[in-house]
C-alpha cells in the first residue's frame, strides 16, 4: 500500500470521523481539517493532525494548510439542521473554495463525497433541491473549472449500519440504494490512492462486490 499524506475537509462529520481513523490505521499521515481544532482529540499515535480550517474563510487563506499534502479529501456538508444559506456557503462554495485552495498550494489529487442522483436534476428529492443544487455545482466546478486529478464518489442514503465491506459501483446508471458510512469511509481510503479511480465519477450503493475489486474495476 502506498502510504500518503492526506487532508480530510470536514473530519469531524460523520463520514469524516470514521475515515480519519481508518486512514490512521492503514498508516497514512492525516491532517483533519475542522473549524474547531479540539473537535479531534485522539490521533492514533499521532498520525492524525487537528488543522484549523474554516470553509467560510477565503481560498488563499486556506492554501497554506493544504501545502505539502499528497491528497485531500471533501467530506464537509453543514448538516441538515441549516438552513440553504449555510449549505450554499459549505457545500458549494466551500467546496469550490477547497478545490481553488487545492491549486494555489499545489495538491492535485481530489477527491469529494457528493450524493447519488446528482448528476440528474429530475430525481432531486423537493425538500433537498438546495442540498442537491450545492452538490451539483461543487462537481461541475470540480470536473470543467479546474485542473485537478479528482475523484466524486456519490453515495446512496447513508446509514449508520454497520459496514459489510460489499458494495455496487456504477459510472452511468442511478440505481437506487442505501450505504453505511463506514463503507463509504472504506470506498474513499480506497480510492484515494488507486490509479483506477483518478478521474472517474460513480455512485456506489451497498452490494455485493468487495469494495477493492469494486474500485480496482473502475
Amino acid at each position: 500500500m502506498v502510504i500518503i499524506k492526506v487532508f480530510v475537509i470536514g473530519a469531524h462529520g460523520q463520514i469524516g470521523q470514521r475515515l480519519i481513523h481508518l486512514l490512521a490505521q492503514q498508516g497514512h499521515q492525516v491532517l483533519a481539517g475542522v473549524r474547531n481544532p479540539d473537535q479531534i482529540t485522539e490521533t492514533e499515535d499521532g498520525k492524525i493532525t487537528p488543522v484549523n480550517f474554516n470553509l467560510e474563510d477565503l481560498p488563499e487563506n486556506l492554501a497554506p494548510q493544504l501545502k505539502g499534502s499528497d491528497a485531500i479529501i471533501f467530506t464537509a456538508g453543514s448538516g441538515g439542521k441549516t438552513g440553504a444559506d449555510m449549505t450554499m456557503l459549505i457545500d458549494l462554495d466551500g467546496a469550490v473554495k477547497s478545490m481553488q485552495a487545492a491549486e494555489l498550494a499545489g495538491v492535485k489529487r481530489f477527491v469529494i463525497v457528493s450524493a447519488l442522483y446528482t448528476g440528474d436534476r429530475s430525481k432531486w428529492i423537493k425538500s433537498m433541491r438546495p442540498y442537491y443544487a450545492a452538490k451539483f455545482y461543487a462537481d461541475e466546478w470540480l470536473l470543467h473549472q479546474t485542473d485537478l486529478d479528482y475523484t466524486i464518489v456519490r453515495p446512496g442514503t447513508l446509514t449508520n449500519d454497520e459496514g459489510t465491506g460489499k458494495v455496487d459501483v456504477q459510472e452511468t446508471e442511478d440505481v437506487p440504494g442505501s450505504i453505511s458510512r463506514d463503507d463509504v469511509a472504506t470506498v474513499i481510503s480506497e480510492v484515494i490512492t488507486s490509479s483506477h479511480a483518478s478521474h472517474k465519477v460513480f455512485n456506489v450503493i451497498s452490494g455485493e462486490k468487495l469494495i477493492k475489486k469494486a474500485i480496482n474495476d473502475l
